[in-house]
């Protein structure tokens, strides 16, 4: 893949990883675009990082248009932002954004099911009773929904004002 992202201004780049894995600990959702047969579609989906592994759980219905997209295409390009505001009387924005392209898979293993959904708990929540409660739930309950793992190949970090 050809690198453009922030070309012309490399001073808003983010390059540590400490950066970028702060803005995706912080963020609570991610827009997604996906590709089939050269027809585009975009979602935005809650999400739960996992540092160690540079990747993604999300969950979802067990139907919908998303799953029918990624079983025709795994490849995805995604962006968190935060979002700091506008800046009055500069004509500027204040954010700092991840763009990052990887494999977008519906998870399938029961045990890495339940790890998907612990991250997603441990990121969104805070409350450990409901934490332990969903962690607590029956295999069952892991068979009325999909677990979605997006794994990072590519990232990039980008600061504005």
């Amino acid at each position: 893949m050809k690198h453009y992202h922030l070309h012309n201004r490399p001073n808003r780049e983010l390059t540590k990883k400490s950066d970028i894995d702060r803005i995706l600990k912080k963020g609570k959702f991610a827009v997604i675009s996906m590709c089939r047969e050269n027809e585009p579609y975009i979602v935005t989906l809650s999400y739960g990082y996992d540092a160690e592994n540079e990747t993604l759980y999300s969950h979802c219905a067990k139907n919908g248009l998303k799953l029918d997209f990624l079983n025709s295409n795994k490849n995805v390009c995604a962006t968190v932002i935060e979002d700091k505001g506008y800046v009055m009387d500069e004509c500027g924005h204040e954010y700092e954004s991840v763009v990052f392209w990887g494999d977008m898979q519906i998870v399938k293993d029961l045990h890495e099911k339940k790890h998907g959904m612990s991250i997603l708990l441990l990121h969104l929540e805070e409350k450990d009773s409901v934490i332990k409660e969903k962690q607590l739930k029956s295999d069952d309950y892991y068979s009325k929904m999909e677990i979605l793992k997006l794994k990072v190949r590519q990232i990039h970090g980008k600061a504005g004002r």
